[in-house]
């Protein structure tokens, strides 16, 4: 299902009025100290205090994981939780494991990202007019938070929406979990999902029309997940990848520069 919709001309002034922070970053930094979640919290800084064999002279960051990008992006990703040695030790979203290595070298590919690899949070790495989020922001035992836990997390994704809705046009999904966390998310920060509601598949794009003053008409991308299970098994190809990064930037409005291949 495919339907183009012209960008609303709605004035961005009530925008963020419902948000409970004024921006962005009073938004992590109230984050970064969240500790609503018993489980995730043990576990975060077990895995934090233990270490892997290959970090064990790293300091882990051990905490939530906020998301990465500009205040003002106009494309979100939207994953589903941070890597016990990924973003649980970096301190940024995908960040320092074999996702991320997939995922910004797409960016990069695209011309979203200023460089191909996330190593740490001071490497250096921009991106450009994207934004890389979590319905949960603690990483959870075997990449699986409870029900219970992405509600509670819940609200943290919804002024996220919120507080850039002035901006955003696009949002592209890795999998289906983060698909349907996503859904009452939207609902919740002022867009109107339609019922029934949009089914998951890479590739898949929807139109999803504001609700409220403020809002613009959101262009919803599908793709399957950056995790090592489908990308050693070639069920999500960086070709495949790609495609759905650059249509997704393209609905945005993003006018992006891909770098000039090396030559042969």
């Amino acid at each position: 299902m495919v339907r183009r919709t012209a960008a609303s001309e709605t004035p961005n002034t009530a925008a963020t009025a419902s948000a409970e922070y004024p921006d962005l970053d009073a938004m992590d930094t109230a984050l970064t100290d969240c500790r609503a979640c018993p489980r995730l919290v043990a576990w975060r800084e077990q895995v934090a205090r233990e270490k892997r064999a290959a970090f064990r002279d790293e300091t882990y960051w051990g905490r939530p994981v906020t998301g990465f990008g500009p205040a003002d992006a106009a494309m979100l990703l939207v994953g589903l939780a941070p890597a016990a040695h990924g973003g649980n030790r970096t301190g940024r979203m995908f960040t320092g494991d074999r996702s991320g290595d997939v995922l910004f070298a797409s960016l990069y590919n695209i011309g979203a990202a200023t460089q191909p690899t996330a190593t740490r949070r001071d490497d250096g790495l921009r991106l450009i007019g994207t934004r890389v989020t979590s319905p949960v922001h603690c990483a959870p035992p075997d990449n699986k938070p409870t029900i219970d836990e992405r509600d509670r997390c819940r609200h943290w994704l919804i002024n996220e929406l919120e507080l850039l809705s002035p901006t955003v046009r696009s949002v592209v999904v890795l999998g289906a979990w983060g698909w349907q966390a996503l859904m009452p998310a939207l609902t919740a920060a002022g867009w109107q999902v339609p019922r029934p509601r949009p089914k998951f598949g890479h590739g898949v794009h929807y139109s999803i029309e504001p609700a409220r003053p403020g809002r613009h008409p959101l262009e919803l991308f599908g793709s399957y997940h950056v995790s090592q299970q489908n990308t050693f098994t070639g069920r999500l190809t960086p070709a495949m990848l790609d495609a759905v990064l650059a249509e997704a930037a393209t609905a945005a409005g993003l006018h992006l520069t891909p770098p000039t291949p090396e030559p042969t």
